[in-house]
């Protein structure tokens, strides 16, 4: 008499029920691990096969420090997100995405400035001894420099990726809307104060040719 494979068992558990079942585990084996928190990978313990994925955004009290450090008045928002994955036998690159919200003191008026940030962030880890030697500076020949190469180190703390990227990416010299210096004067006490025009002396010689070839 025959019977649909289904009918048959192995154990039981019918056969194509354990056929399904080492299928889907195969296919969880397969799958990649889900990003880490963490902010400190010893390179030793990575995988080279598949890349290491990572998802960091540091806490209120990390978020103070990195400020602090940076000299911020905030930061408001703050997430990395990327890859370390191995490139040869010993070399390692970072791939990753930066978001921050920086608050910053305006230059002029002390007011608060925001700054949204989204950039891009890459760093390639390779061993000293592949890196360029320092150029001479009196050699008239200047090299192109790769800034994304660094010393391979023994751990890739992200935390310090981050903020060197934040110094980066954060303006110099954030300036509120419609914040403007005003004329600066210099003077000694008792002595009639320079404007900005005096120490331009020979900012005004353009109009006044203009006047003398309409006078002529």
């Amino acid at each position: 008499m025959y019977r649909p494979l289904s009918c048959y068992r192995l154990g039981f558990i019918p056969f194509c029920q354990y056929t399904q079942t080492c299928l889907e585990k195969e296919d969880l084996l397969s799958l990649p691990p889900p990003p880490s928190s963490q902010s400190l990978f010893r390179l030793a313990d990575l995988n080279h096969q598949r890349p290491t994925a990572f998802d960091i955004s540091p806490d209120a009290n990390q978020r103070r420090q990195l400020s602090k450090q940076l000299g911020f008045r905030a930061l408001r928002k703050l997430r990395l997100t990327g890859q370390l994955v191995a490139s040869g036998k010993k070399n390692w690159a970072l791939k990753a995405k930066l978001g921050a919200t920086i608050e910053q003191d305006c230059v002029i008026t002390l007011r608060p400035v925001i700054t949204r940030v989204d950039s891009q962030v890459r760093r390639r880890f390779v061993p000293e001894t592949d890196l360029a030697p320092m150029e001479d500076p009196m050699d008239e020949i200047e090299m192109d420099s790769d800034e994304t190469l660094e010393p391979l180190p023994e751990e890739i703390d992200l935390l310090s990726v981050l903020a060197e990227a934040l110094s980066i990416e954060a303006p110099d010299y954030p300036r509120a809307q419609g914040a403007a210096l005003s004329e600066t004067n210099f003077s000694q006490p008792g002595v009639a104060p320079m404007t900005d025009a005096d120490a331009k002396p020979f900012s005004g010689l353009g109009k006044l040719q203009e006047k003398m070839q309409k006078d002529s």
